[in-house]
């Protein structure tokens, strides 16, 4: 990371990106020279209809996809530099992912569910067990710790994937409409949370969404458009 990038806390750096996916004898530019800054410990929505580019733009920053040009630089790290094997052990390390479906393994309770996120660690099982405790307290489900996901509400089972993407501590949370599955009530108790996550412990937060009530949660709004910016100040909607 820059010295420039350490004085203004930038986290994220996107940085004239291209992405162009192929459909036949088509070439559909999702993504065109579009750059973009998300400082440490920003709540971040990207907004705009579908097709606009904003999961592939998050599927970029979270090591998920490469752009076809340009940079992506996470914490001082240029993540098209990186092979496979080591962006699966930068993400591992640095990210949480947030999805609108679950994906919990309905077999395993909300713990081992939560605890999966640790198995590719140096952890002893204790720190595991306490690790995964303080996770779960966190989004509240710490006496649900034994139940398996067909006996939650989908608000809950979204609390514990939230659970699993913070248990290793990672640096940035990137979420893919996390409210997407959820009535409006839990809607808001997830938003709730994820403010949580970012105002009182300091986590730097990436979320795509589609809902301008979903997004009011957030500290700053970028809005995309056939794959180009259209920024908010901070801390303003647009």
């Amino acid at each position: 990371m820059s010295e420039i990038e350490k004085s203004n806390g930038v986290l994220v750096r996107v940085e004239q990106v291209e992405k162009v996916f192929h459909r036949g004898s088509e070439d559909i530019h999702v993504l065109a020279d579009l750059s973009l800054q998300v400082p440490a410990g920003e709540f971040l929505a990207l907004m705009g209809p579908s097709g606009s580019g904003k999961s592939t733009l998050l599927n970029l920053i979270g090591g998920l996809n490469k752009a076809d040009s340009g940079e992506v630089i996470v914490e001082g790290e240029n993540l098209s530099k990186l092979s496979p094997n080591q962006l699966a052990d930068w993400r591992a390390k640095h990210l949480g992912f947030v999805f609108q479906f679950y994906y919990l393994l309905p077999a395993l309770s909300a713990e081992r569910n939560v605890e999966v996120a640790l198995f590719l660690t140096r952890l002893s099982a204790a720190e595991r067990r306490r690790r995964v405790e303080a996770a779960l307290d966190l989004v509240g489900l710490r006496e649900r710790a034994k139940h398996k996901p067909g006996e939650l509400s989908g608000g809950q089972q979204q609390r514990v994937a939230i659970a699993r993407a913070i248990v290793a501590d990672p640096t940035l949370l990137i979420c893919d409409e996390p409210t997407g599955d959820l009535d409006r009530e839990a809607s808001a108790s997830i938003l709730e949370l994820l403010q949580l996550l970012n105002r009182r412990h300091g986590k730097t937060i990436a979320m795509v969404t589609h809902d301008p009530w979903a997004a009011e949660y957030a500290s700053r709004q970028v809005h995309l458009d056939k794959g180009t910016l259209a920024v908010a100040p901070m801390g303003v909607g647009v």
